[in-house]
């Protein structure tokens, strides 16, 4: 059977007939398949299941294709723990997608199911049993949906508790009214003006907006103290009489400040969506001819028509109280800094709300950006003015234009009149890139001890990069309250910037690095965006990635595989950005900085080494290229580890055949990721091996297991590339592509004489030092070192003992209670030290050369023995670093040797 050609994403609903893409289902014509089911034509069927078409006023045309879709599905289901009705909805609901058609609507199905929202959807993802049941564009839909009902649950659960706050005790009909109204027009609002209706910040700033206009219009009684004494007598309603077209509204700003204030919203943010959103969509909808209260029945019935256009799910149901549209509240468990260990002063972690959660994110980036500028500072000024070119004007002009972009980019996704959102957004990752380019540049000329980086400077590729890293961060912090992607989430700044992958990925983690203010989240958000880089971004066929690889390729210098000691630790390179962006050429440290300004993948040394007559000279080694495949084996094989430990604990001796295949794939065979997943190589890789040495592994159980795995996404195995613009499933990746190119390869691991296997390494969790987080002394017990803070709060009886790198030690005694601590965490210490009859000869804190812990048997040297050891430690903070990431490894050792728990 011929690969399908399937839509990798569909980015909506589409409810259009005549609009519908014909890829996967010919678009029905108008004939007898487009009338109204007919049950003599459906005798091959149940009659419950035709029953169900005739309700659902389904064609015969679809329901022919979602009857086809429950034959597969019943056929390859091993036990069925669902109803055939609420299979059979399902199956309508994934017909009506693939064939673009409007009829039946999500509501009408999960109606005829009888299941709420989130079991619904697990119907749906029990149909997915093969791989060729549930498209890409069903998966990419119904993720869509989701998406959209997790905001609009969050937003009405707080939307309830903003109610209760506002609006006091009346009569139940007039307060069920008034609710109910509320709510219906910010459905009408958002599905009117907003094309993108899981932003969650923007839709709640939209609820503000509608609870402003409401309170204004609401009679004082019905209002507590703390609103009705903001209300005022609005002359709008006389400036309007005799008047064609009303004025459009006035804000009531020292009653929108206390709403926002109450609420956590950002004042500015707030005006700017009323003003270019809301007062359109009230001028536009005819709710400005009158200043009573809006009418439930009228907002309800002007929202039917905006339902009918997307026919996902009626908002509407909130209202009805009906338990089956009222989840459990979503929680976001906030981390509180403490140690590992169970620490009475902090609970282990503080519950919030999405809303909440993402609104307190947003506070802390602008608090941390308060002193920001949007303009290059003093200290920047005098980099760029000591570069052989000056690069300032080249700066903030592209600096413009990107904003430029930027804000149409984003309304264009939103909404139309939300390119001041976009603005506002934009102006907080300009204030965050210079901030950080700042401590870049001071961290490199440290480093170099030079004041001239026009090179760098000078690089637009550079600039962007920073830019679009400051950006991402503010937008994954907008998104932060729910752990799902949307239209704006990475990679989406690279679309918009034109920037590559391989581009934006050599800027990372200097980010990380020169930025101590991100938040534990927003690190884990940034090497998440690495990996994805790493894994696909990176292999797109316009990559300059392909160029280095066939540079180094020529040159035999492709990286190999790094043996197992030093994979042990986490890289330890010294790349900077600098270093990556200025590649191919190794900057070296004895020499005044190169001043050539051509463009950086086409710079030579001017004077290259001595080579003997018979060579001709090497160019110099790719250090982005060597960072990146480091990167690249330590993020691939910790993937193969996660599924071989699922899959291949009866065969632990596999994992090790299945990484020298995959190894050798992406470093002699990088073309097959052209376009394609690293994890698509994987899958093959496993199946071939367990293949050729006859364990029995299908394609279904890896594919089952993957998708188990975190971070994974069913398009990588359902719409893999096989040719020019031929996309099919993984199997014929693996059947036409995968082993026709690396048969003569994959059939030597058949053979008793294995060739030699590449060394498998024991990875770090991450190789980034995640801020705040206490780093545990090895051997300590219960003691941990953290970074010192600034703090105005006095301290605590139980903080003051606590010692800061980089403070006055004190005198010896602190440093005994520190030991006395040590050895009472110890289980195998029974007694306390008597620190005045002098220590006896038990295992204590030490420090060694190394940054090991030992078990000392000799008598201390006395208390200026120790501080001398812990002051040598505040000048070499890298060897904590080290110790950190060595008691992860062993974590991780400890993990893998568990094993993880069967599905």
């Amino acid at each position: 059977m011929p690969p399908k050609k399937r839509t990798p994403q569909n980015k909506e609903l589409k409810q259009n007939i005549s609009s519908s893409d014909t890829n996967n289902v010919k678009s029905p014509s108008k004939n007898a398949d487009d009338s109204i089911v007919s049950t003599p034509k459906h005798k091959d069927k149940d009659v419950d299941f035709v029953i169900l078409c005739k309700d659902l006023q389904v064609t015969n045309s679809l329901c022919n294709h979602a009857w086809s879709i429950w034959k597969k599905a019943s056929d390859s289901m091993e036990k069925m723990t669902d109803s055939n009705k609420q299979l059979w909805a399902a199956c309508l609901f994934v017909a009506a997608i693939d064939m673009d058609v409007s009829t039946p609507g999500f509501t009408d199905v999960q109606k005829a199911a009888g299941l709420n929202m989130k079991p619904f959807l697990e119907v749906m993802k029990n149909l997915d049993v093969n791989i060729d049941i549930i498209s890409p564009k069903v998966n990419s839909a119904v993720s869509r949906l989701e998406k959209k009902y997790d905001v609009s649950l969050a937003l009405y659960q707080r939307f309830e508790k903003i109610w209760k706050d506002i609006y006091a005790q009346s009569t139940e009909a007039e307060s069920t009214e008034i609710f109910k109204s509320i709510w219906t027009m910010f459905l009408l609002a958002k599905g009117s003006f907003l094309q993108m209706e899981d932003d969650l910040v923007i839709s709640f700033h939209l609820l503000i907006c509608v609870l402003e206009l409401f309170i204004k219009r609401s009679p004082s009684s019905l209002l507590k103290p703390l609103y009705s004494s903001k209300l005022t007598p609005t002359r709008s309603s006389r400036r309007n009489q005799g008047k064609s077209k009303p004025r459009p509204p006035e804000v009531n700003e020292p009653l929108l400040e206390v709403v926002c204030k109450e609420n956590e919203c950002s004042l500015d943010e707030v005006k700017n969506l009323y003003e270019t959103v809301f007062s359109p969509f009230l001028d536009s909808s005819g709710f400005l001819k009158s200043q009573e209260l809006p009418k439930f029945e009228e907002l309800s019935m002007k929202f039917e028509d905006v339902f009918l256009k997307n026919k996902d799910f009626d908002g509407r149901l909130f209202l009805n109280g009906d338990e089956k549209w009222h989840q459990e509240k979503p929680v976001i468990r906030a981390q509180v800094e403490c140690t590992p260990k169970k620490n009475e002063e902090f609970s282990p972690a503080v519950l919030q709300t999405p809303v909440r959660a993402t609104l307190s994110s947003v506070r802390q980036l602008r608090v941390s950006l308060t002193s920001a500028s949007d303009q290059p500072s003093e200290t920047l000024m005098n980099y760029f003015k000591n570069c052989t070119v000056n690069p300032t004007e080249e700066i903030i002009k592209r600096t413009e234009h990107l904003g430029e972009v930027f804000s149409h980019a984003f309304a264009q996704v939103v909404g139309p009149g939300c390119s001041g959102a976009g603005n506002q957004r934009f102006a907080l990752g300009v204030r965050l890139c210079y901030r950080v380019m700042e401590s870049m540049l001071k961290s490199e000329e440290k480093r170099l001890s030079q004041h001239n980086f026009s090179q760098l400077l000078n690089n637009s590729t550079f600039h962007t990069s920073l830019l679009s890293c400051s950006l991402e961060v503010v937008m994954a912090t907008y998104g932060s309250g729910l752990s799902t992607d949307t239209d704006l989430s990475f990679p989406w700044l690279l679309g918009v910037f034109k920037l590559h992958g391989f581009d934006f990925y050599k800027v990372i983690e200097s980010f990380i690095k020169a930025e101590p203010s991100l938040n534990r989240e927003m690190v884990k958000h940034l090497e998440r965006c690495e990996h994805v880089i790493i894994e696909s971004i990176a292999w797109r066929a316009d990559s300059p990635l392909f160029e280095l690889l066939q540079l180094a390729g020529e040159e035999g210098r492709l990286e190999p595989a790094e043996p197992p000691a030093f994979l042990h630790q986490p890289p330890q390179h010294l790349h900077t950005a600098a270093d990556l962006y200025l590649s191919p050429v190794r900057p070296s440290r004895s020499l005044p900085p190169v001043q050539d300004r051509s463009p950086p993948r086409t710079t030579l040394p001017s004077s290259p080494p001595p080579q003997p007559l018979a060579q001709a000279p090497r160019p110099p080694k790719s250090n982005s290229l060597s960072h990146f495949y480091k990167k690249l084996y330590r993020v691939a094989y910790l993937r193969l580890k996660r599924l071989c430990t699922r899959l291949l604990s009866d065969h632990p001796e596999l994992e090790l055949i299945i990484w020298t295949l995959l190894q050798h794939t992406l470093k002699d065979e990088y073309e097959l990721l052209k376009d394609r997943h690293l994890d698509q190589l994987m899958m093959s890789a496993m199946y071939a091996i367990c293949k050729v040495k006859f364990v029995d592994l299908r394609f279904k159980t890896i594919v089952t297991a993957y998708k188990e795995l975190p971070n994974t996404i069913q398009e990588t195995f359902k719409h893999v590339l096989i040719s020019e613009g031929k996309y099919d499933s993984i199997i014929v990746f693996y059947n036409m592509v995968f082993m026709q190119k690396l048969k003569t390869n994959i059939l030597q691991y058949a053979s008793s004489r294995l060739p030699t296997l590449s060394p498998v390494p024991h990875i770090p969790r991450s190789p980034y030092k995640y801020p705040n987080s206490p780093l545990r002394v090895p051997g300590g017990g219960n003691v941990y070192v953290s970074p010192m803070k600034s703090c105005a709060s006095p301290m605590t009886p139980r903080s003051r003992i606590l010692i800061s790198l980089g403070e006055s030690f004190g005198n010896s005694e602190r440093f005994q209670k520190i030991n006395e601590m040590v050895k009472s965490s110890e289980g195998t210490l029974k007694r306390r030290v008597d620190v005045s009859s002098g220590p006896k000869p038990l295992k204590r804190l030490r420090f060694d050369t190394d940054g090991q812990d030992e078990s000392d048997g000799s008598k201390p040297s006395g208390g200026s023995a120790l501080i001398q050891k812990l002051t040598e430690m505040s000048s070499t903070r890298n060897r904590m670093q080290e110790q950190k990431m060595k008691e992860e490894a062993e974590s991780v050792r400890e993990e893998f040797t568990r094993g993880e728990k069967s599905e």
